[in-house]
Parts: C-alpha cells; sequence; structure tokens
C-alpha cells in the first residue's frame, strides 16, 4: 500500500520491522523504488536479498525486470552485464518480460549490439519486444536501422500500437524528411490512437522542426483537452525553430487558462526570452522556479544562466550558478559562454581553470573558451586547449576546428592559422573565417586571392564570403573591387545583398572620400538602413571631417539605437577632432543622464604562457615602477611629440591608455626581437597610436594591437590601419 502511494519511507520503516521477508516482499520494495527513480536504492535492495535472504529467497520473473530497469536508469552498463549473468544463472532467458527489460537496459547504456543479440534470442517476441529495440535505436540516433526494424515487425505480422508509431514519428523529425513524415502521419489518421494527446505531441514536434506551422497549429488546435504537455510541444516547436515571439505568445495564453507549467516549459520559455531580450517574463518564470522548487532542476537552472547571460546580467546569472550543488557539463558550459559574452573573458578563463578540477569539458565548451581565448589575446591557452583537444579526440568534433582557427586569425598567429586551415574541412564556414581574418587585418589582395583559391576548389561562396570581401576592399581602398564583388553577388552567384553588405559598400564608398556617393547608397536601399549602416557613415565623417553629415547619420543612429555606446563614442570623435570640445560636454552629459558608461580601459599581454591584464590607472602591478620608469622616460623622448595636457585628458575619456602599460610590460620582459602582442578592450586614442609607432620605430619592435574593432600591426613607426583605426568604430565587422 505504502509503495503504491509513493510513500517510500513508511514501506521501508514496516520492511525493517518484519521478522521473516519472503520474495513477494522484496520485489514489492525493489520495484517501488526503481519506479520512483531511486536506483542506487533499488540495486542496493537487490544486492541485500541475494546477501541476507535465506534459501528460498531467489530472484525470479518479477525481480529481474525491476532490477534491470534501475540499472538502465542509471545507464551502467557493467550492473547491467552483472544482473545478466545472473538471470542467465537462476534460468530466465527464455522469459519474455526478463528479455524485454534486458534490452531496454542495453539500449538505455547506448549498448545497441547486445541489446540486438537479447533481441534475436527471443524464441518469442511481444510487442513490447519491438518496440524496446526499435526506440532503443531511435533514442540512440540509428533512425535508419530502427525504421528498417519497424518495416520488419509489419511483415512478421505485428500491428504498431501508440509506442511504435511515436518513436516513428520522431524518428521523421531527427531524419528531416518531411515526405515520409507526411506518408507516417497518412498511416496514424487511420488508426485508433491518431487523437491520441502522445501522438498529437510527436506531430506537433515533428511538423514545427519542417517549420510547417499551420500543420502544427491545426493539430494542436484538435486536442480537445490540451494539458501541460501538449502546450508544452507547441512552445518548444516554437522556440527550437526560431519563432521565439510565437512561444512567448503562446506561454502567455497557457498562463491565462490556468495550466501549470512543469520545468521543460520553463526552460523552452526562457530560450525564447533569451532571444528576445525579455528580462522582465524570463524575472517573473525564475520567482516561479523559485515558488515551485523547479529552480532545482537542473534543466532550468542552466536555462535561467544562459537567459541572465543573453540578457546582460551575469552577475543574476553567477548567482544561479553558484546555488546550483552538483553542476553538469551543460552548467559549466553555459557560464563560460555567459561570461564571454558578457566581456569578461578573462574570468570565462580563470572559471574554466576551476571546471577542469571537476568535470571533463566537451567540444561545446571548448569553443567558448577558444573564443575567450581570441577576445583576451591568450594564445598560451588557446594552444593548450587545442592539444588537449588532440589528446581526447575533439579536435575534429562540429565546429571545434573552424573555432581554433578562429583563435589563431584573433590571435595575429597567421601562420598556425595557415597549418590548421589545411587540416579542417574546407567548406564555405572555414573559408569565411579565414577570409575574414585577413580581410580584419586590411589585407585587401590576399583576401582576393584566396577568395579565387576557394572558387577554384570548388567551393561556393554564400553571405558571409562577400562581408569579408567588401571589408576587405573597403579597408584596402579597392573600391572598383568592391563594387565589382557586390554587383556580381547578385549576378552570377544569385545571392540578394542584404542590410550586411549595404553596410559594407557604404563603409567601402565613407572611407574612400565618396560620402555623398555613401549617402545616396543609403537613400536608395531597397531596404530600410540599420543603425549599422548609418554607423559606416558616421565613421567615414569622422575619418574625413565631415560633421555636417556625421550629425545627420548620428540622428538616423539615435532614433533606433540609443543605448549603444559606440556610436555616441564616434560622434565624440568628430566633435573632438574638430575641436568642438563644447558638443563633446554636452554629448557626455547626455550619455550620463541616460545612465550609459563607458567601460574602464583594460588591456591584455601575454608573457611566457601567463597573461597579464592593465587596468587604466593600474598601480597594483609587481612590476609598476619598472613599468612608470620606463614610461617616464618615452614621454621625455616623445615630449615634442605629445599633445597638451588638455588634449590627453580627453582623449583619456575614450582610450583610458592602459595598452602603454601593457607595451612597456612587454618591452621590459618580451625577449628583443620577438613581437609584442596586445589585446584591448576599448578603442585606441591617436594618442596611443603616435606613441607605438614611435615605439615600433625606435625600439625596432614589431607591435600587434587589436583593440574593440580593429588590428593594428606596428613595424617600423608605421601602422597596417593606415592611420585610420584609432578612435574609430567600424560597425561593418561586428556584425
Amino acid at each position: 500500500m505504502f509503495v503504491r502511494l509513493g510513500n517510500l519511507n513508511d514501506a521501508w520503516y514496516v520492511f525493517g520491522k518484519m521478522n521473516e521477508r519472503d520474495l513477494f516482499s522484496w520485489n514489492v520494495l525493489i520495484g517501488g523504488y526503481a519506479k520512483n527513480g531511486f536506483f542506487e536504492d533499488s540495486m542496493d535492495l537487490y544486492a541485500r536479498m541475494l546477501w541476507l535472504g535465506n534459501v528460498n529467497v531467489r530472484p525470479d520473473v518479477y525481480t529481474f525486470p525491476c532490477i534491470l530497469r534501475a540499472c538502465g536508469g542509471l545507464e551502467n552498463w557493467s550492473w547491467g552485464r552483472e544482473i545478466h549473468a545472473h538471470l542467465l544463472r537462476y534460468g530466465y532467458e527464455d522469459e519474455v518480460d526478463v528479455i524485454n527489460a534486458l534490452i531496454s537496459m542495453y539500449v538505455k547504456c547506448g549498448d545497441l549490439r547486445s541489446g540486438r543479440i537479447a533481441f534475436g534470442g527471443l524464441k518469442i517476441r511481444d510487442r513490447i519486444s519491438w518496440n524496446a529495440m526499435i526506440s532503443g535505436y531511435f533514442e540512440n540516433g540509428e533512425c535508419i536501422d530502427g525504421l528498417k526494424l519497424f518495416f520488419s515487425m509489419r511483415e512478421s505480422g505485428f500491428y504498431p500500437d501508440l509506442m511504435t508509431m511515436t518513436s516513428v514519428v520522431s524518428s521523421c523529425e531527427v531524419l528531416g524528411d518531411e515526405m515520409f513524415g507526411r506518408a507516417v502521419h497518412g498511416y496514424v489518421a487511420k488508426t485508433e490512437y491518431a487523437v491520441a494527446d502522445a501522438m498529437c505531441n510527436s506531430l506537433i514536434q515533428m511538423y514545427s522542426s519542417f517549420g510547417r506551422w499551420a500543420e502544427a497549429e491545426n493539430i494542436f488546435s484538435r486536442i480537445e483537452y490540451k494539458d501541460v504537455v501538449s502546450w508544452t510541444s507547441m512552445i518548444s516547436g516554437y522556440s527550437n525553430n526560431g519563432q521565439a515571439d510565437k512561444a512567448i505568445h503562446t506561454y502567455l495564453i497557457m498562463e491565462a487558462e490556468a495550466i501549470e507549467p512543469d520545468e521543460i516549459t520553463i526552460a523552452c520559455v526562457l530560450s525564447a526570452c533569451s532571444s528576445l531580450g525579455l528580462l522582465d517574463i524570463g524575472t517573473r518564470l525564475h520567482d516561479l522556479a523559485k515558488r515551485t522548487g523547479m529552480v532545482r532542476h537542473l534543466l532550468v537552472a542552466n536555462a535561467l544562466i544562459d537567459f541572465y547571460s543573453k540578457c546582460k546580467c551575469i552577475l543574476e546569472a553567477l548567482k544561479v550558478f553558484n546555488q546550483i550543488p552538483e553542476k553538469n557539463i551543460f552548467s559549466w558550459s553555459s557560464i563560460i559562454l555567459g561570461l564571454h559574452i558578457n566581456d569578461r573573458s578573462f574570468d570565462a578563463l580563470m572559471c574554466f581553470c576551476q571546471m577542469k578540477n571537476t568535470i571533463s569539458p566537451n567540444a561545446i565548451t571548448l569553443i567558448s573558451v577558444l573564443s575567450a581565448c581570441g577576445k583576451v589575446g591568450s594564445l598560451m591557452c588557446g594552444k593548450e586547449i587545442h592539444a588537449y583537444a588532440l589528446r581526447n579526440g575533439l579536435a575534429f568534433d562540429g565546429f571545434l576546428p573552424n573555432s581554433l582557427l578562429s583563435m589563431y586569425m584573433r590571435c595575429g598567429k597567421m601562420k598556425l592559422a595557415k597549418n590548421q586551415f589545411k587540416t579542417v574541412k574546407q567548406d564555405p564556414a572555414s573559408w569565411n573565417i579565414f577570409l575574414t581574418g585577413h580581410a580584419q587585418k586590411g589585407r585587401g589582395k590576399l583576401v582576393i586571392k584566396l577568395f579565387n583559391r576557394m572558387l577554384n576548389s570548388g567551393v561556393q561562396p554564400d553571405e558571409i564570403t562577400f562581408v569579408a570581401l567588401l571589408c576587405a576592399c573597403s579597408r584596402s581602398r579597392m573600391v572598383s573591387e568592391g563594387l565589382e564583388y557586390f554587383n556580381i553577388m547578385r549576378s552570377k552567384y544569385h545571392i540578394s545583398p542584404n542590410v550586411k553588405h549595404y553596410a559594407c559598400l557604404v563603409d567601402l564608398m565613407g572611407r574612400s572620400g565618396r560620402l555623398e556617393d555613401a549617402y545616396e547608397i543609403i537613400q536608395n536601399m531597397p531596404m530600410k538602413p540599420d543603425a549599422a549602416v548609418w554607423g559606416a557613415l558616421l565613421n567615414a565623417c569622422r575619418i574625413h571631417k565631415r560633421v555636417n553629415l556625421g550629425e545627420i547619420a548620428a540622428r538616423h543612429i539615435f532614433g533606433m539605437d540609443n543605448r549603444s555606446v559606440g556610436y555616441y563614442i564616434l560622434l565624440c570623435n568628430i566633435y573632438c577632432e574638430s575641436g568642438k570640445w563644447d558638443e563633446v560636454h554636452k554629448l557626455r552629459m547626455m550619455m550620463r543622464d541616460m545612465g550609459l558608461t563607458i567601460d574602464p580601459g583594460c588591456s591584455w599581454i601575454e608573457v611566457k604562457g601567463k597573461t597579464h591584464a592593465f587596468l587604466t590607472g593600474d598601480n597594483f602591478h609587481p612590476q609598476i615602477r619598472e613599468i612608470t620608469t620606463l614610461l617616464a622616460g618615452l614621454y621625455n623622448k616623445m615630449n615634442s611629440k605629445l599633445p597638451s595636457d588638455e588634449v590627453e585628458a580627453k582623449a583619456n575619456i575614450f582610450c583610458g591608455h592602459s595598452e602603454r602599460l601593457a607595451v612597456a610590460f612587454g618591452l621590459i620582459n618580451v625577449s628583443p626581437g620577438i613581437p609584442i602582442r596586445i589585446t584591448k578592450n576599448l578603442y585606441m586614442c591617436k594618442c596611443c597610436h603616435d606613441m607605438m609607432k614611435y615605439i615600433s620605430r625606435s625600439g625596432r619592435r614589431e607591435i600587434f594591437v587589436r583593440d574593440t574593432e580593429n588590428f593594428h600591426h606596428f613595424n617600423d613607426g608605421s601602422c597596417s590601419c593606415g592611420d585610420e583605426g584609432f578612435w574609430g568604430y567600424d560597425s561593418v565587422m561586428n556584425l
């Protein structure tokens, strides 16, 4: 009675008070624990039964299905093999119920081969036998083999039931075969379970994955009594297939009908909220999860971390993360990615180091960490991750090879990037990373050469390829080539230009001084220009000191996006370089009133495998005295070249000059002849830019600085940016 009511504590108490326990009492308790998810306790009871039971207490046809369920729930293959030996010893190898449970155990442990052997050894099979093996194939991603067995089941005279067909419908979703899915739906429509909730939910998910919203919504509307599973199927279908707004709308209707969500519902809606940046609804869901205790579910907690991270509330994400008692791989991966996308890449790397002490990272984790390495220029950490991936057989998993390529490109190690490019599958994605990396460094001719090599290899360009090409032409002042690529994109490759391509085109014309042509392009665009397009024009106005046109561009930008600090910085740059300091002051006051703040300047430099960070005005570094002494000497030598204190102070608003501390540290600690590589979180001002040029010439040092938008290679008194990459907001490459 207690077991049936789920009251296992009282059941255990009564069981402990029994003077003599027969096989029935052991089976009831073992089965009760297994059925309620206490698999380890169920296994422990089975071991006690074998050890403490008398000669008349031996496992039977009821014991083995319960204990095999526990092994499958734990996915403990070795225990399952041991139980398999027990059932052979006690002579139950021909009992169909026992072997069905054995098949289920093996497929849940991922051992399809042993499951198929057990299935093949059955002298008499029932529908449960077929279902166990078919669903096992589908659950392990072997959909083709599962469908073959499904057809064999039909040929053997067995008619599929609801469980069989829900598995088959799910396989159509995994295979992405819409035609076969519709055929299965046609078959199901003729059966008595066509209107069953479980079948309708599976069909909703299948049609949602194909983007057939009319069919999915039609099936959903026909469900007479919609439970939480039905609503969740519709919400997850929207959320997982790029229809976040509809997912939120459906959830609000569900809420209005007083249907209580479960943990899966909350996770799906949180995913939709993170896509749309709906902080208020997501916070409300968090409160609901706290009240109902669902926040303890890892699925919900991980979804909350992802939600808060994407809504730029990283402190809340960290709070949720720290409250998880047993973090899994998804918890760690989510917080590492969250820290990285919230400009805390250094913290992401430290979090990764902590993670390695508790759990082994997978390919998804490594992709996020490599992105953080690229952002702060931590080459040694990136190399260590590459070595780890090679040792653990992950180096060729999914997008990881391209992530390694991107990391080497962003760290400026072009030789290593070239070697990595040779090892990856050279598809459009890898070519785009390779082209974009060179485009960011202003190597227009090389990008065109690589593009031609890409075409000769048989790889067709896509939209991103032409963004890289146009940006390369823009930064290299190759106007005619850029215009040609813009035209052939449409005429030869049948790719319709989108707003990103027009942003590149405006940047191309603007950088070359053809600002009127750039303005005309914006006015004649077939779609509404976004803030990035006007931002490209604003940047061109900064380069060519066109205040009036810059103000026109700024007004359009602030009408669409008045929260992005970069555009305010660009307009301030124009005013600064035109000597309009009163306008700078007004703009700064407006930013302050709107609550817009600029991050403090921070620069990173890696020396001997250790990354050193320098904040603006940093006085805490162990070598700060040596650094300031060296900088003072450089200032004395450059005295005639330095701007006035007033200009220097105003430049500090947007630059911070933290790269000066980093380069001085590099001059002290990096051996002569070895390039100094610095990464910075803000833009580089003209003062710092001139200083880097001076050091590269007088000290005969190559200096690489990657700021928030541009890559600078200083050598012998000149910079690869052509003296255009300081105090600029090149919005095109940040799309």
